[in-house]
């Protein structure tokens, strides 16, 4: 291992993991002893079905958003701005003292064009208030983005490789969350999300995202019919859903959850994924496809409007009163290369 100081006051470490992992942690000033802090977090907060309702009662109100569906067939919330109750679960959860994971690629033309922006808004917007880890995959250590955290936040940087077409880079990248949450994330944070670079946080993303298991509304899908969603057709494909089944069509720029959750997502994904290409076939929108399939088998516990993912180019909406999360603009011609 090994200890360097940038002139800016941050310190870095170097040191080498295994699965091909070389991984970069910073830490601001006042932060020497989070290697420490998180040894401890290796359980769980268990979330029971009466806990749940109990939640269900006390911080969300589904009827302060008529216009709009609050609630799924299987009692899941869907949280729009409005329908929760900061107050009650800052009281909750700060006596717990709940750690939260984000984790996000940037490789090739995304690092350079994507990464610092988000990191900065995420510092800003993503849960304030709470301890959070960054867990930052990059295939180019050097081009890593040197940003002064503010309280409570610490990166954890992993170069990985790169793979030669961007749709296996997509793909793969289950491969990858699910080895990180074995090695590092169960043992060091409460709940996770894993994000999509391209997108910049806006006002806060806060406590209120926090569940079991959650899946995010795809912007444009949200109201469309079943017949509308595009899920993978092809019966030899593992992402394979029928004409006319499934609940809703969700977005893989943003899932989350507990570490147990979220491996069990990854980990069913990326096996689907190398199903297909044993039987020479790829899902008409890669791991998109393979996530809304292990959706429709198991029921995500919290669903996150558009609000918390929304993109500008839909036009004017009035469902949507305070954008957590929005798109970058997407140039595919400039950072789409599979040379």
């Amino acid at each position: 291992m090994e200890i360097k100081m940038h002139p800016r006051g941050m310190a870095f470490l170097i040191f080498c993991l295994g699965s091909g992992f070389v991984s970069v942690v910073y830490l601001n000033r006042g932060d020497w002893t989070f290697l420490w802090m998180y040894r401890e977090k290796s359980q769980e907060i268990p979330i029971s079905k009466n806990q749940t309702e109990h939640w269900l009662t006390n911080w969300f109100n589904c009827s302060a958003r008529p216009e709009v569906s609050t609630l799924t067939d299987w009692s899941a919330p869907i949280v729009w701005d409005s329908t929760f109750k900061r107050s009650v679960l800052e009281d909750y959860y700060s006596k717990r003292k709940v750690t939260v994971g984000l984790t996000v690629f940037a490789i090739g033309k995304y690092l350079d064009k994507y990464l610092k922006t988000f990191l900065i808004s995420a510092d800003n917007f993503f849960m304030v208030g709470h301890k959070v880890i960054f867990y930052v995959m990059v295939d180019d250590l050097s081009k890593m983005p040197l940003i002064e955290l503010g309280p409570l936040r610490t990166f954890k940087v992993f170069q990985v490789n790169k793979e030669s077409r961007w749709q296996d880079i997509s793909m793969m990248r289950m491969k990858t969350i699910g080895d990180l949450i074995e090695s590092h994330i169960k043992y060091e944070v409460d709940f996770m999300f894993c994000m999509d670079v391209d997108q910049v946080f806006q006002s806060d993303y806060g406590l209120e995202t926090l569940d079991e298991s959650v899946a995010q509304l795809q912007a444009w899908f949200y109201k469309a019919d079943k017949e509308k969603f595009t899920y993978e057709r092809d019966p030899q494909s593992t992402a394979y859903i029928p004409s006319m089944q499934g609940d809703y069509y969700y977005h893989a720029a943003v899932f989350g959850g507990t570490p147990l959750r979220v491996f069990n997502l990854t980990r069913e994904c990326y096996e689907g994924i190398i199903k297909d290409k044993e039987r020479n076939t790829e899902a008409i929108w890669h791991d998109e496809s393979h996530l809304n399939k292990y959706y429709f088998i198991n029921k995500p516990t919290k669903l996150l409007s558009p609000e918390y993912c929304w993109d500008y180019k839909i036009g004017k909406n009035s469902d949507i009163k305070n954008v957590k999360l929005s798109w970058m603009p997407k140039e595919y011609g400039e950072v789409r290369s599979n040379s």
